[in-house]
């Protein structure tokens, strides 16, 4: 093939320093290349109840004849009833594919060059990767007690700060600020910058000390809420996440947003999947469940574990987690190596139905005897 020589002189030094995430291959191919028959995979804290009933019976009425359509360029009805649920006004919600893009969207509103974004330094990377492959500076505080250090995250802020990030419940923690916490932040920034606070795991916090940020949007004009319904709601495979602020803030972020990158099937799914009162009261009881399980054997086994709120547990190994992982692979359990997020030696484990962690729990177990006896 041809080579490119002026590809160099084309790359931002930035571009040049980044490292692609590279996902995981497909299930056939895993279990291809890891010898086994089946897989459980433990390592996205996706959903095992899968998606709402309501939102299952509309994607089965789906008519695919409808595939040759743009879908609605602005999720115009999925908004609405959006608005409906938390008493807000249409356009103060922007949909997009899936949280990820939303952050882009943000990011992309209020950075130029020279400016930066603030975040924790164990947490859900996405905002780091974006902000840094956009050309801006990332400002990490480190966790304390495994939670965002509210204090550390302020001496940060200068008058080139733009977005404060804070993941609430912190992925992949659990740790997360109550509703004083919050608002003391807030009110202590003082409107200097635009914060996000990432929800996506919110559907699972069941303590009544958990802020109602949706609320506080009136008070805080500054505030932008991040929620998905890849996690609680189960349509991880179809994309679809949103944010919500005051009508002026996400005017200025919808005029950097892509238009019809949410397709037809992904706001159809949304939309239902928001009827089913049921659904998040039998995850929850799901998840409660697996957790007394997981932390029960990560115990027996002897293993420092970090939990909170959220469907997962990250626990500590006495060997090296990509070296766990790929053994684990091996008797069809995937879970996420954690180096790479800054945890060296760590794993974490989505919290799923009975057998998939009862396999894991006897995976891991013959692993460690196995290290033993060497």
């Amino acid at each position: 093939m041809k080579s490119f020589p002026g590809l160099e002189r084309l790359v931002p030094d930035y571009i040049k320093t980044f490292e692609a995430y590279i996902p995981s291959k497909p299930d056939d191919e895993l279990k291809k290349l890891y010898g086994c028959s089946r897989l459980y995979r433990l390592n996205n804290n996706e959903n095992p109840l899968g998606p709402p009933r309501t939102a299952r019976r509309a994607l089965e009425a789906f008519d695919s004849a409808g595939a040759s359509v743009y879908p609605s360029g602005d999720c115009y009805h999925l908004r609405h009833k959006l608005a409906d649920i938390f008493g807000m006004a249409p356009d103060q919600f922007l949909v997009g594919n899936g949280a990820n893009e939303v952050i882009a969207f943000a990011i992309k509103a209020f950075c130029r060059h020279g400016d930066n974004i603030i975040t924790a330094d164990k947490t859900f990377a996405v905002y780091e990767w974006v902000a840094q492959f956009s050309g801006f500076e990332a400002r990490l505080v480190p966790l304390v007690d495994y939670g965002f250090d509210a204090e550390g995250m302020l001496e940060k802020i200068d008058e080139r700060s733009r977005i404060v990030f804070v993941c609430n419940p912190n992925n992949p923690t659990g740790s997360w600020w109550d509703a004083r916490t919050l608002c003391s932040f807030l009110d202590r920034v003082d409107g200097r910058c635009v914060v996000v606070v990432d929800e996506a795991y919110r559907e699972f916090v069941e303590d009544p000390d958990f802020p109602d940020s949706m609320s506080l949007i009136a008070s805080y004009p500054n505030l932008v809420v991040f929620r998905t319904f890849s996690k609680m709601y189960g349509l991880a495979g179809l994309r679809i996440g949103y944010l919500a602020g005051s009508s002026e803030v996400v005017d200025i972020i919808r005029r950097t947003c892509v238009v019809y990158s949410v397709n037809t099937m992904a706001q159809v799914g949304a939309f239902w999947a928001l009827d089913d009162r049921e659904h998040v009261a039998r995850t929850r009881e799901s998840v409660r469940a697996g957790k007394r399980f997981l932390l029960k054997e990560l115990d027996l086994m002897g293993l420092d574990f970090v939990h909170g709120e959220g469907n997962f547990v990250m626990t500590r190994l006495p060997m090296s987690d990509s070296l766990a992982y790929r053994k684990l692979m091996t008797h069809g359990v995937m879970v996420r190596a954690m180096t790479g997020f800054r945890f060296p030696n760590w794993i974490r484990i989505s919290v799923s139905h009975l057998e998939a962690l009862e396999s894991f729990a006897a995976a891991l177990a013959k692993i460690l005897g196995e290290r033993k006896r060497f």
